[in-house]
């Protein structure tokens, strides 16, 4: 493996082992074991305000021509995946939809405003950054956010809807790729992030979609989305970007400050299925600040995001307590609102989809990060350190087809995981009989599914039971590293109600042995730095296990994730010091370990 480009492949690659029945995306026929699809559920076009600021033009149509593997233009070059995905979803925000058709079709009312032709007209960075920050930011996320003095309109903002229905619908080929219709709502009281991902499941969408300046917090937006399912509008969100949230992802209190509820919990968990876990702003799922005596927590933190906003790093931001906090609510009241699995998506405000390889990254945000100068020394406004940005995370799914319905339903029944980027095939089972050597059976996802339940499920109930079972398997991306090992991430709360969690190393490459510590040793690191090059000469292409937890209390509730780790490859920051003659950074890692992380499987006694 070099920095040069790999030769472009057409058609989707998947796990060709048995162990993991994967079809690739063009068969159009039903797969009854699942087949698994990557995409991309978080994208921004010129019709996101801080995207067309940045010097992003592409449209939704162009974003959907790109992730059929269509070349486009970025920055001044073309950008083209070499390999197509599978389904994917334009989220433009809401929040100046309005604005944004106004500013690129010049009949549309409002199109005439100053304001509008100032935005048009800019073309220096500083005074675009100066417009984002008095418009925007200073708007958005101060306390008490609305429409802007140029607002051209409800009919002009369900205009720039139509666009990106339209754009869907164009786009969206049975069988072959799968679009859905999407934006993103983006709340940020006080400068929190409580942004989520809205996916409608199919051609049944609202005639406008509600911004946070009609439906300032979350619970309004659940009660929209309550609203549009009685009339057959069936519809996702998916939170981001928790590891910014100032602790209000996973509240101890309802956002009127009254004691979260049962009509709580249920409401939020019937709309929030999964949670993104990783995009160009970092990953959500822990932090070595909070999680330190674990060895591969210090993964894409971007601890440089608590500089803005005055967001402050703390643990509660995170997915793993996230997690862990709806088993301890679900104690009192019955219905656990953080029962989330988990999906990927990059936040690109560039119109790219799923442009998440190392070896070429071309940054996330127009000019402010569009060069490797500014990516090592810039900063996104009001965001983070440019050199701290991460290319982002893809969703996975297990379906039985490649359509909206399928695709879409196995995000809501959570047969969902992402990855750091990579194209890592996953499978996760739960159960009470499964036998050691199902691991190495090639039927072992159909037993898997007759014998136990996936991954986002419950395991059934079962009097007396002795420790769970849980069947594992993983293959690696097929244009990418070997795998170093596979772990179970168990979490749980204490008698005495403490959020407690834990990781085992469960399969692994080589002949490694656990030290008397317990603590596996590395799997062995092939990067070349001053080249950006490695080699697969460590590591395995697949690993599988059946493990049981042998510390089970079968009167503690918990859940159970997996995570499958790569052997390390040089991060994007390497690549472009090689790549254009830069020097090293020595803030950021010079290599990293991809990722996949699997929705839970949850125990209730």
């Amino acid at each position: 493996m070099t920095s040069k480009k790999p030769v472009q492949l057409m058609c989707a690659v998947v796990a060709s082992s048995a162990l993991f029945s994967a079809a690739i995306s063009a068969n159009t026929e039903s797969t009854p074991d699942k087949a698994v699809y990557f995409g991309e559920t978080h994208v921004h076009t010129a019709y996101s305000l801080d995207a067309y600021l940045g010097g992003t033009r592409l449209t939704p149509s162009d974003a959907y021509r790109h992730a059929q593997g269509e070349a486009v233009i970025v920055n001044g070059k073309p950008n083209r995946l070499r390999r197509p995905l599978d389904f994917a979803a334009v989220t433009d925000h809401a929040e100046y939809l309005g604005e944004m058709f106004a500013a690129q079709h010049p009949g549309a009312p409002g199109a005439d405003a100053p304001e509008i032709r100032q935005l048009v007209a800019m073309t220096d960075p500083a005074e675009r950054r100066d417009w984002f920050l008095k418009y925007v930011v200073g708007n958005s996320r101060g306390g008490n956010p609305t429409h802007l003095p140029f607002y051209p309109g409800d009919a002009v903002a369900a205009s720039g809807w139509d666009v990106l229905v339209k754009a869907a619908e164009e786009h969206n080929s049975p069988g072959k790729f799968t679009t859905f219709a999407a934006y993103e709502w983006s709340s940020a009281p006080s400068g929190a992030n409580l942004h989520r991902n809205i996916l409608f499941r199919g051609s049944s969408v609202p005639n406008a979609v509600m911004s946070a300046f009609e439906l300032p917090r979350e619970e309004a937006l659940w009660q929209w989305l309550a609203t549009n399912e009685k009339a057959g509008i069936r519809a996702l969100a998916i939170p981001h970007n928790s590891n910014a949230s100032k602790g209000l992802m996973f509240p101890e209190k309802q956002s009127n400050g009254s004691p979260l509820d049962e009509d709580y919990a249920r409401l939020r968990s019937r709309f929030e299925r999964t949670i993104e876990i990783m995009q160009i702003k970092g990953s959500s799922e822990v932090s070595a600040q909070f999680w330190a005596a674990e060895e591969f927590a210090d993964f894409e933190s971007a601890p440089s995001l608590h500089g803005f906003s005055g967001r402050v790093a703390a643990r509660n931001n995170y997915v793993r307590h996230g997690l862990a906090m709806g088993l301890k609510v679900e104690n009192s009241l019955g219905a656990n609102p953080f029962k989330l699995g988990i999906s990927g998506g990059t936040d690109s405000h560039n119109g790219l989809m799923g442009a998440t390889e190392e070896y070429d990254w071309p940054g996330g945000h127009g000019f402010e990060d569009g060069t490797a100068k500014r990516r090592q020394t810039a900063e996104v406004g009001g965001w983070i350190a440019a050199r701290e940005q991460s290319p982002g995370s893809l969703s996975a799914v297990w379906a039985t087809e490649n359509t909206r319905e399928a695709i879409w339903d196995s995000l809501y029944e959570r047969e969902s995981y992402a990855t750091s980027g990579t194209r890592i095939a996953v499978r996760f089972f739960g159960g009470w009989e499964f036998e050691e050597d199902l691991a190495k059976s090639p039927d072992m996802v159909k037993i898997g599914y007759r014998d136990g339940v996936p991954m986002g499920k419950d395991l059934p109930a079962r009097e007396n039971p002795g420790a769970p079972s849980f069947l594992i398997a993983a293959s690696k991306d097929a244009l990418g590293a070997n795998l170093d090992r596979i772990q179970v991430i168990k979490a749980w709360v204490s008698p005495r109600g403490e959020l407690k969690d834990k990781v085992f190393d469960v399969a692994w490459s080589g002949g490694r042995r656990p030290g008397s510590d317990g603590k596996l040793p590395p799997v062995g690191n092939t990067v070349d730095i001053t080249t950006a090059t490695y080699n697969n000469t460590v590591g395995a292409t697949q690993l599988s296990k059946v493990w049981k937890d042998p510390e089970f209390d079968p009167a503690v509730p918990a859940l159970y994730y997996v995570r499958v780790l790569e052997i390390p490859t040089p991060r994007w920051t390497t690549y472009d010091a090689v790549n254009v003659g830069l020097p090293l950074l020595d803030s950021v890692p010079a290599t990293i370990q991809e990722r996949a992380w699997s929705s839970p499987i949850w125990y209730r006694p």
